[in-house]
């Protein structure tokens, strides 16, 4: 359905920008061009408004602050990122890398991977993730979490079939590979099925773990779900095992144009590593995030 949406917005918005540049690419070359750009590159300036309103809403958290250099670092590597996972991977790319349980003689006795995306998202955002998975011959699962607009208590029964399939193929529990809500999700799955003994760690990137200001903009029920210090999110951590946040690491950014003020994305006794000058979605795909994460899988008998 995510796919399907994404797909008319894409294609709308390449007609429009080439609609608009050859009718008046006669008569007015300039305005051809303005018109093309303005389309074609509009969406910088809501990443930009973004960014604005980060700056503001963190002036009193206990995080790190940005610098305007980083900001504006973190501004650029959001709008070459975004149009890659929005208007290809996810709309058009979504099944490129399917998920891999077997054969069994290949993964079993292998850690493997379950992949949880966030909102307004598809399994199409992990492709460079599943590549490397993939070629590392080990199991994994990329989820779809729907109903887009839904309660996220009602992705717990997709995640704990995907934990499942990956269990099943490798005799492990798999590790739990989070970006944005997508960290709620497999909380709210943790909370629902006791599921602690089942999962060997939970990696969790750019995750609103105690909301986030821009949540107020989002009136779907997983949005109100993500406002700050919603009481759905303070029922999560309710009669929990003591030892439950220990099983997270928490990848957060002082430039994360999604989920601000900027400490609301860590976890207390968990594993909480500041990325400066990342932007919500370019951060996990750094580098940095990457190796670390999947390093973890080389600790087989953890």
């Amino acid at each position: 359905m995510l796919a399907q949406l994404q797909r008319l917005i894409t294609l709308s918005l390449v007609a429009a920008a080439f609609g608009w540049l050859f009718w008046f690419l006669g008569d007015s070359p300039f305005l051809a061009v303005a018109g093309f750009l303005a389309i074609a590159l509009g969406y910088t300036a809501f990443l930009a408004l973004e960014f604005v309103f980060l700056h503001h809403v963190n002036k009193r958290d206990p995080a790190p602050r940005p610098s305007w250099r980083e900001l504006l670092r973190a501004w650029q590597g959001e709008t070459v990122t975004a149009p890659r996972v929005f208007c290809w991977r996810q709309p058009f790319r979504m099944n490129a890398v399917p998920d891999q349980l077997g054969p069994a003689a290949a993964v079993h006795g292998r850690r493997g991977v379950v992949f949880v995306h966030g909102f307004f998202c598809n399994r199409g955002l992990w492709t460079p993730w599943l590549r490397r998975v993939q070629a590392g011959r080990r199991a994994f699962v990329a989820v779809n979490l729907e109903p887009v607009f839904g309660s996220i208590d009602d992705y717990a029964p997709q995640i704990d079939e995907a934990v499942r399939q990956v269990t099943e193929a490798t005799g492990l529990p798999p590790l739990l590979v989070c970006h944005s809500m997508g960290g709620l999700a497999a909380r709210a799955w943790l909370k629902r099925m006791r599921a602690e003994a089942r999962v060997f760690h939970v990696v969790t990137i750019g995750t609103p773990h105690r909301g986030t200001w821009l949540a107020r903009f989002g009136h779907g029920h997983n949005g109100r779900q993500m406002r700050l210090q919603s009481d759905w999110q303070a029922q999560l951590d309710h009669e929990m095992p003591a030892d439950r946040h220990a099983l997270f690491t928490c990848w957060y950014s002082n430039c994360d144009n999604i989920v601000f003020p900027t400490s609301t994305a860590t976890l207390p006794g968990a594993d909480n590593r500041l990325i400066r000058g990342a932007a919500h979605v370019q951060m996990a795909f750094l580098p940095e995030v990457m190796d670390a994460t999947l390093a973890m899988l080389e600790r087989e008998l953890s």
